[in-house]
């Protein structure tokens, strides 16, 4: 994938599949190394998948034998001379995905974040009862989202209204701070 914002939206939709409530999505930039982790509450990965879950003939889509989220992600990622690691659980009190790949900002093959604030806005248009928590820290600050926190102050206003994620978009897309 060309941005690191599709990977984001490819990994947030899997999530979403696996039952997840809640899906935190972490940008850090520190020191020349760009971390992104997404991490759910879903019903998590067998021990068997998740050892073949970089594999692109390992998927759970029906409509193609290949899944290639996981593997570019990883390929992106060494490029640059960084990684990617899974971890995953089905354990009944604690379950859940987490995706952590790193890249070296300062490497020719990084790739860039992209539009994170359309992937945010597409996630909570298409999963508007899902709990996202969304952030993105770099040098000179960050810029947070909460989607919890936006059903406290909206109340009965749903998220998926076209003000409302206009709202998102425009204060994702406003300077980090």
């Amino acid at each position: 994938m060309k941005e690191l914002s599709l990977n984001i939206l490819d990994i947030a939709k899997n999530s979403v599949k696996a039952g997840a409530s809640l899906i935190t999505i972490t940008i850090d930039e520190a020191d020349s190394w760009r971390v992104l982790t997404i991490a759910d509450n879903g019903c998590g990965m067998s021990p068997e998948f998740l050892a073949a879950v970089t594999d692109p003939f390992t998927t759970t889509r029906t409509t193609r034998p290949v899944g290639m989220g996981l593997p570019l992600l990883k390929l992106a990622a060494e490029q640059t001379g960084g990684s990617l690691s899974i971890t995953s659980s089905q354990d009944a009190a604690d379950h859940g995905t987490t995706v952590t790949a790193s890249f070296r900002m300062d490497h020719l093959d990084c790739v860039p974040v992209g539009d994170y604030a359309g992937t945010m806005v597409t996630l909570i248009q298409g999963s508007p009862n899902i709990d996202f928590s969304f952030r993105y820290r770099t040098a000179s600050g960050e810029i947070t989202l909460e989607t919890a926190q936006m059903r406290e102050i909206l109340g009965d206003v749903p998220l998926d209204t076209p003000e409302v994620l206009t709202w998102v978009y425009e204060s994702l897309c406003s300077p980090v701070e």
